[in-house]
């Protein structure tokens, strides 16, 4: 009897230590659950040693994407009378003076987003001075021919370049009395790659009011002609948020001395 009164103890002694493990089990587990998820990231973030809480984490700034080419009124394509859409950032305006001779300010030049230039002002044998590129070209109606007699050099598509001719109404007419425009239209049959556009009759307009503006005289009144440099320099206003003029000099430049026998542009 003494024997099964101690076995019967045993038994109750041991099931009652598997209760109080099971217990002790489920207390903790269930703990773990209701643990709030900041205390969980606070415990994570020693084992891996780079995680941080994400309150402390801060946006990063998003990079503005260079802005694309825009659309400028009043320059129409001679094949397909579309408008012209370009912009650029910085531009480097090379103007025709004589002055930019030993200057060596080529790779400077080349090195700017747009190049702009006039006329058939030439590039060839005067790299190191004016650079190689052109990514526009000014044309006046007067130089057309020039341009053409050395239409290997000027017109070359490979750059890319794009060509804005200007001329009186008159002769950019598209009714097939515009002697500029057939021409024009003739030249862009035999390169269809060119990318030649010309100025519109309203924009003529506005050049000669923006021209009464800053002078105070009438164009027409007083039978002045606007060059191809002043339409250079309202274009380039137009296409590019910062301008460095190659060859412009102050009206003074030719009583200046000589430094070291170079002429500064």
């Amino acid at each position: 009897m003494k024997t099964l009164m101690r076995h019967g103890l045993a038994v109750c002694l041991a099931l009652t230590t598997m209760c109080t493990s099971l217990l002790l089990v489920y207390s903790s587990l269930g703990g773990q659950k209701e643990r709030p998820p900041q205390q969980q990231q606070q415990q994570q973030a020693p084992a891996t040693g780079s995680a941080q809480p994400a309150a402390e984490s801060s946006p990063q700034p998003r990079v503005a994407a260079p802005a694309g080419p825009r659309q400028l009124d009043g320059y129409l394509s001679v094949a397909d009378h579309k408008p012209l859409k370009m912009h650029c950032r910085d531009c480097a305006l090379v103007t025709s003076s004589g002055h930019l001779l030993r200057s060596q300010q080529g790779p400077q030049i080349d090195q700017t987003e747009c190049v702009i230039r006039m006329n058939d002002a030439p590039t060839r044998g005067y790299g190191r001075d004016v650079g190689n590129r052109t990514s526009l070209r000014v044309i006046a109606h007067s130089s057309i021919q020039r341009i053409l007699r050395n239409r290997h050099d000027l017109l070359n598509v490979s750059q890319g370049t794009v060509f804005i001719f200007w001329g009186p109404s008159s002769y950019m007419r598209r009714d097939g009395k515009g002697q500029v425009y057939n021409n024009l239209q003739l030249l862009s049959q035999v390169l269809p790659r060119l990318k030649a556009f010309m100025i519109t009759r309203h924009k003529m307009l506005q050049f000669d009011e923006l021209f009464k503006q800053e002078t105070g005289k009438d164009r027409k009144i007083s039978n002045t002609w606007l060059s191809t440099g002043w339409f250079t320099m309202t274009i380039a206003l137009e296409l590019c948020d910062r301008i460095n003029v190659y060859g412009m000099v102050p009206p003074d430049f030719c009583r200046l001395p000589l430094q070291n026998g170079i002429i500064i542009p």
